[in-house]
């Protein structure tokens, strides 16, 4: 006889673990949301001025990465910055092919303009922290490994500056990018540089609940029951939000002071859940006399740029996202 597997924990419409272990990704939630958590297939002729391909870029871990080439690289006598990306989903979800970060990232590269190299991200539960953190620092090494020769990809060889190398990761991809920034600051990473790390609306968080938490609007994106699951269910077991990696302003966390860090765009939306622990973060770097700057939506939930109905739909959301988007482009045209 057959055993039927028992669901053990479920985050709303995202995620459901059962108790073999498995994880089931299906989004389950209102229908006409779908298509965000879509793949979008790799085409490597330019479709509104982007051509996009996935790679493997470890053989031996299966690590991937998709790199967004705009068409400016057509016309340009300039290389282009590099932008590594890495995709939020509280560690849990989310794929760097979803449609909520191709409409996003297809607009940044044209954009800035700049080559944008998004990782495949492992997943917890089945792969828990650092896990992630460790694809973003490959990810990393494998640009270096390209700007040394000793590895050729020719839509980066060809059209690429590594000399300015940014991170820029969304939500829980944020604390990958402070992370990756502090690993990289401990070895030489010539002949790139890490010219910049841009957070946006990052997963900083502490265990006791902040006063935003408690009275700030849940969003599509970011609810406390969201937070709290897939949090536990991706930081190392027996371990707390305190967590170095979650709370890299906090008593667990190597001091920030003692970090080689490049310049810093920390983005916060005003409306975000977790504000209040982001602004956190950004005094703690402003007091270690850390190069950061701060750039606020207004009136703007967690990671409402992503959100591809609300960006088409209303006015607001659509002026805000242009800004956001503007404000990495003027961070990244002057490092």
């Amino acid at each position: 006889m057959v055993q039927e597997k028992k669901l053990v924990d479920e985050v709303s419409g995202w995620l459901r673990v059962y108790d073999d272990g498995s994880v089931d990704r299906t989004w389950t939630g209102p229908p006409e949301v779908k298509f965000m958590t879509e793949s979008v297939p790799p085409h490597e002729q330019f479709i509104e001025g982007v051509a996009t391909r996935d790679l493997t870029i470890d053989s031996n871990s299966g690590l991937r990465v998709r790199i967004y080439l705009p068409d400016q690289i057509l016309t340009t006598k300039t290389k282009l910055p590099i932008i590594l990306q890495f995709h939020g989903g509280g560690f849990c979800i989310s794929q760097a092919d979803w449609y909520m970060y191709y409409h996003i990232y297809t607009r940044l590269a044209r954009s800035v303009p700049a080559i944008c190299v998004s990782v495949y991200l492992r997943l917890a539960p089945e792969n828990r922290l650092p896990a992630a953190c460790d694809d973003g620092y490959t990810a990393l090494l494998w640009l270096r490994s390209l700007a040394k020769g000793e590895l050729n990809e020719p839509w980066l060889n060809d059209h690429a500056d590594f000399n300015r190398v940014f991170l820029i990761g969304d939500s829980s991809g944020g604390n990958i990018v402070h992370e990756v920034a502090a690993r990289g600051g401990h070895l030489s990473l010539s002949p790139i540089r890490l010219a910049g790390a841009i957070p946006v609306h990052p997963g900083f968080v502490r265990a006791e609940r902040s006063k935003s938490e408690l009275e700030q609007p849940e969003s599509p994106f970011l609810t406390l029951d969201m937070l709290d699951k897939f949090l536990s269910l991706s930081l190392p077991l027996g371990c707390t939000k305190d967590h170095p990696i979650t709370c890299p302003m906090g008593a667990a966390a190597p001091p920030i002071d003692g970090l080689d860090l490049p310049p810093f765009l920390l983005c916060v939306a005003e409306k975000d859940l977790i504000k209040d622990t982001e602004m956190e973060y950004y005094e703690a770097m402003k007091k270690a006399n850390k190069d950061v700057e701060l750039l606020i939506s207004p009136g703007m939930g967690h990671g409402f740029y992503l959100n591809k109905i609300a960006v088409d739909m209303d006015p607001n959301t659509a002026a805000q996202t242009t800004g956001l988007i503007q404000g990495i482009k003027e961070f990244i045209n002057k490092h």
